[in-house]
């Protein structure tokens, strides 16, 4: 006699998210189950297509299946969902389901390089992804994407944002003739972020990555007030002057009741590509000795490599030009400890929602 769906449910309950520390059942990961004869199929569906588990929860999903009696196969269909942030009717973006803003305290950490290749990274595993460079004083994206000499085009008086490896992205160093200074102050800036976000025809994402000027100028402070952010991250290097600054960054978000989901190192590590030995070439404070003193998750470290700066010259990110790199794997990893912060603070918004029965109990 076959299996129910309640049994195959029941086993699948010893399967844990380890980020949401909450089984696949409960979690609503587990649909559309199937069971023919002795075969039991279902979709496995996730929170983001970055999940850093994803292979061990299908191993594991297949394995508990597999243990109950007279199950001779299982199928298992990964996909993944992110889920959506929250949203106004006025909202600027309501086609983005999250909505990541990247920052530092300082000028010269990478963060727009560390921008552009963490994009890419979620791009690359599936998501949906744009980037907006908000940097409307020094706007990098033209070049590190290799885009410098293109133009968006307009449709029902929407800018189409251009297309490169696989993200969609603005710039207003795309609107801008080459070598043209911006001379504004506060109020046109806020306007100029506003424009970014709500006249860009960005359709559907996943992800917007938000490329901020470094410091807390009127662009991330606009930002923040115009669109429920999903959060902020904070790129620093291993120099307390950058990690000093960085620390009051985080604190400018934390007053706009915006969440810190973590610090990410660049320029961390150096080794050898030839011997592998190596070292840290800078004696400042460490990406994750920040992330300690701030009390937020410490999302990884980027190398030192010099093909990384290559890369930006000629508009070919490493994650692109050198997949195979040590730096372009930490991307790849910081991308996926990046997606899983957003899965544990959407899963931790959605928890905090009052049921039906909790508003009823509350107005009597």
């Amino acid at each position: 006699m076959p299996v129910t769906e309640a049994e195959v449910r029941r086993a699948l309950e010893v399967v844990q998210d380890p980020d949401l520390h909450r089984d696949i059942v409960k979690l609503g990961f587990v649909q559309d189950v199937v069971i023919q004869d002795q075969h039991v199929s279902f979709r496995l569906v996730l929170t983001t297509p970055a999940c850093p588990a994803r292979e061990d929860l299908e191993l594991q999903a297949k394995e508990a299946i597999m243990g109950l009696p007279g199950v001779e196969s299982v199928a298992i269909e990964v996909t993944a969902q992110v889920r959506q942030r929250e949203t106004k009717p006025e909202d600027l973006i309501p086609g983005v389901r999250q909505c990541i803003a990247i920052a530092s305290g300082k000028g010269g950490v990478g963060k727009s390089t560390v921008a552009v290749n963490l994009a890419i990274a979620l791009a690359q595993s599936g998501g949906r992804v744009g980037l907006l460079d908000a940097d409307v004083y020094g706007p990098s994206a033209p070049q590190l994407l290799g885009l410098t000499t293109e133009r968006p085009m307009t449709s029902s008086g929407k800018i189409i944002p251009l297309e490169r490896y696989g993200i969609k992205a603005m710039s207003l160093g795309f609107l801008l003739e080459e070598g043209q200074a911006v001379l504004w102050r506060g109020p046109m800036v806020a306007g100029t972020v506003r424009q970014l976000l709500a006249d860009v025809l960005w359709g559907d994402l996943d992800y917007l990555i938000v490329d901020l000027p470094p410091g807390t100028g009127d662009a991330p402070m606009s930002l923040a007030q115009l669109v429920p952010l999903t959060g902020v991250v904070v790129v620093s290097t291993p120099h307390t002057l950058a990690a000093t600054i960085a620390g009051k960054a985080t604190g400018l978000f934390e007053r706009l009741d915006t969440p810190v989901m973590g610090v990410i190192e660049n320029m961390g590590e150096w080794k050898c590509p030839h011997c592998g030995t190596g070292g840290r070439l800078f004696a400042g404070m460490p990406g994750e000795a920040l992330a300690q003193t701030l009390g937020v998750p410490y999302l990884g470290s980027i190398p030192f490599d010099p093909a990384t700066g290559a890369g930006d010259e000629v508009g070919s990110p490493i994650v692109v030009s050198a997949p195979n790199s040590h730096a372009a794997a930490a991307f790849r990893n910081v991308a996926s400890a990046l997606a899983a912060q957003i899965s544990i603070q959407a899963h931790r918004k959605k928890a905090e929602e009052p049921t039906w029965a909790t508003v009823e109990n509350a107005s009597r």
